[in-house]
């Protein structure tokens, strides 16, 4: 997809919510949230990333990018989707949901 990796599993010392992965994309830094399902029977994988999900999604990223000093306004929120069939269906959604822009 072109995104440099910079982080895996990123957690905040507070501890509250952790982040799959973290990508640079030219200026913009990704937070990426990786849900994996065995079928989608039970709704898409990227349906668990719900407001309350979100909530935590953002805390973490707000004290990584603090931590990096990375303007608030250069991040984004991305989902990949994977469901493990056979071939698996991988789906990348950039840009998934818009943080509070206020940091």
């Amino acid at each position: 997809m072109g995104l440099t990796i910079v982080a895996r599993n990123y957690r905040p010392r507070a501890g509250a919510g952790e982040i799959d992965i973290i990508a640079w994309e030219k200026d913009q830094l990704a937070f990426i949230e990786v849900k994996t399902r065995a079928s989608d029977e039970f709704g898409a994988p990227e349906s668990a990333v719900d407001p309350e999900k979100q909530v935590y999604l953002e805390r973490a990223a707000r004290d990584y990018a603090s931590r990096a000093t990375v303007d608030w306004g250069a991040v984004r929120f991305d989902i990949v989707s994977i469901i493990l069939t056979q071939p698996p269906e991988i789906r990348f959604f950039r840009d998934a949901f818009r943080p509070k822009r206020t940091l």
